[in-house]
């Protein structure tokens, strides 16, 4: 399985660094393991639904 960090997961899903390891901490993120102090999110991984918004 291919993975990418978090800086490259905020580049492809268009959020910052710091979110996406806010969405890893609280588990959101399917196939996500923290090495060390790094977090590695599987390629094919979807953005979580950012819950604090609501839908139209």
């Amino acid at each position: 399985m291919d993975y990418i960090t978090t800086k490259e997961a905020a580049a492809k899903w268009g959020i910052s660094d710091r979110r996406v390891l806010q969405y890893c901490n609280a588990d959101r993120i399917k196939g996500a393991v923290k090495m060390g102090n790094t977090w590695l999110i599987p390629k094919s991984a979807e953005r979580p639904v950012d819950g604090r918004r609501k839908k139209p």
